[in-house]
């Protein structure tokens, strides 16, 4: 780099702060910042523990959009000091410069995402739905990679992932499975990755070594909480109790506790078997069948422009997102166009950059 490469490179970043200084009010974030810290001082504030914790996180993300808007602001006017120091050294080593501008924009990407997390429901908990295409074990293998892939994302982000239903598939992969992913902006930040995937490879289970092309669909949709109600009619629904299935040994209950709740007017199902006993599972089935209930009031209210889950994304052929490993290595989505040859890093839960994208058009 040189002294005009960096001048230039200065100037760009002075149009990406600005940008973000529009989208961003930090005096608004700093007040509210402070008053929910006055909350947490008033003697009684503990006596409702979910309602405690809910206002020390909101109260720690907004002191975190602050901290970290004074971080950018640090790095622009430590990169604007260097400039004029470089001036006057012809033999000035930029190595610094360089490793400061590669985190000015990794840090302004992410505060953005942030800042674009401003529907209700985007702080609420997620649940995740995997089904594998038609296709047999590959689509269900492909569904088990994506399964992981989320995994690992709410893991990079430290969130909390519960497995609420697994089946496994005939050979490999899985037939179905729904994970509650609870943390603050989960379905926020998740609500991007609803719809149908695609996978090109070289399948490890053709003795030909052919390629395939394997589909899988991820249903999101947010985990009500006690903001939401949602009344059912017990004659509205059937319940129906089956033994567990899982893959084997001691984690195969011998009793029915595994519960299927069908809605009967929305013929929505939903199934749990993750816990020994029928009475917890029950209680997690009607939490499930609340949040798609939920969001099926949602798609009606938004039918023209659906901000949550667009059902037509969620027919097989109309994927939003590509992952190709053969004959090159291309994750794109369909939807912003955004691409990385990067798929391993991407399957590693490395999934940033196609949220970002997503939400920026979400909110244009």
């Amino acid at each position: 780099m040189t002294y005009l490469e960096l001048q230039s490179k200065l100037q760009d970043l002075k149009k990406e702060l600005n940008k973000l200084v529009e989208t961003i009010n930090i005096e608004k974030h700093t007040t509210l910042a402070k008053s929910l810290e006055a909350l947490t001082i008033v003697p009684d504030f503990w006596q409702d523990t979910n309602k405690a914790q809910k206002i020390i996180a909101e109260m720690n993300e907004e002191n975190s959009i602050v901290n970290e808007y004074n971080k950018i602001n640090d790095i622009y006017e430590t990169l604007e000091l260097t400039v004029e120091l470089a001036e006057e050294d012809e033999n000035f080593d930029f190595s610094e410069a360089v490793q400061l501008l590669d985190d000015f924009f990794i840090k302004t990407e992410k505060l953005t995402i942030k800042i674009l997390l401003n529907h209700p429901n985007d702080r609420l908990n997620a649940y995740l739905e995997f089904h594998p295409g038609a296709g047999g074990t590959e689509s269900q293998d492909w569904a088990l990679m994506l399964y992981r892939m989320y995994l690992r994302f709410a893991d990079r982000r430290g969130y909390k992932a519960k497995i609420i239903d697994y089946q496994d598939g005939d050979e490999a992969g899985l037939k179905s499975a729904t994970v509650l992913i609870e943390g603050l902006n989960a379905y926020g930040y998740l609500k991007a990755e609803s719809g149908v995937h695609r996978l090109v490879r070289i399948s490890p289970f053709d003795s030909s070594s052919r390629r395939h092309t394997s589909f899988a669909s991820v249903k999101v949709y947010p985990a009500t909480d006690a903001s939401i109600n949602i009344d059912i009619d017990d004659q509205d629904i059937r319940i129906d109790t089956y033994r567990s299935s899982g893959a084997g040994g001691q984690g195969v209950n011998t009793t029915d506790s595994a519960v299927r709740i069908t809605h009967l007017p929305t013929k929505t199902v939903v199934t749990c078997q993750n816990e020994r006993s029928q009475i917890q599972n029950r209680e997690i089935a009607m939490k499930i069948l609340k949040s798609k209930l939920y969001q099926l009031e949602l798609e009606k209210k938004h039918a023209e422009q659906n901000a949550f889950n667009d059902t037509k994304l969620n027919a097989f052929g109309s994927q939003i997102r590509s992952y190709v490993f053969h004959p090159y290595t291309m994750v794109k989505d369909h939807r912003t166009q955004t691409e990385t040859g990067n798929g391993e890093k991407v399957l590693d839960g490395d999934l940033d950059k196609f949220i970002s994208a997503y939400l920026i058009k979400l909110n244009s």
